[in-house]
């Protein structure tokens, strides 16, 4: 997509990085029902922790190439040689803990479907099954309902979903809508 000029977006999408700009005008606030793209998203945020997201976007495809694309019925069979391969990819984050976490988190996914759970549907009724619109001056780190939606998470065995993590999800799939009152997209 070729990126819109003369748009005024949300500080944190001018400059000079156009993967940022383009993540910006294309996804970041779009309400996303996919389950599987919404799972994808949560379980790169979980990588951001401690960085930030630029660098996260940065190694997407690297992260989907060395996850199996995030198919989680691929990943959920990951093993030991698995983990040491990723662990010496340098195309992502090497971080054991964040490895196991989405891997496990793979197999949280694939049991809340066999157990007929449609993960898109949950997490949307958690959120109120509607994007909220924030009042478009800087978002807040967390939420009341961001640490709800973390509780939610943890209770089922997600790690690395902590209120924090969990607002910025919102916000990448649209959960809530926190572009600025100038931006273009809001």
């Amino acid at each position: 997509m070729a990126l819109k000029h003369n748009v005024t977006r949300c500080a944190w999408a001018e400059g000079n990085d156009p993967l940022m700009t383009e993540y910006h005008d294309t996804e970041w606030g779009v309400p996303q029902y996919d389950s599987r793209a919404l799972w994808e998203m949560l379980m790169l945020e979980g990588f951001q922790a401690g960085l930030s997201w630029r660098t996260i976007l940065h190694r997407r495809e690297g992260f989907r190439a060395a996850f199996a694309g995030f198919d989680p019925e691929k990943m959920a069979k990951f093993n030991e040689t698995d983990v040491e391969r990723l662990m010496n990819d340098p195309g992502i984050i090497r971080a054991r803990a964040k490895i196991l976490a989405t891997i496990n988190g793979a197999k949280i996914y694939l049991a809340m479907q066999a157990s007929g759970e449609d993960f898109g549907k949950w997490a949307w009724s958690l959120a109120g099954g509607k994007p909220i619109k924030g009042n478009g001056k800087p978002a807040p780190a967390s939420t009341e309902l961001s640490e709800t939606i973390s509780a939610a998470l943890k209770k089922r065995g997600f790690k690395f979903v902590g209120p924090v993590i969990v607002y910025a999800w919102m916000q990448a799939v649209g959960m809530a809508n926190d572009h600025a009152k100038n931006c273009f997209r809001r």
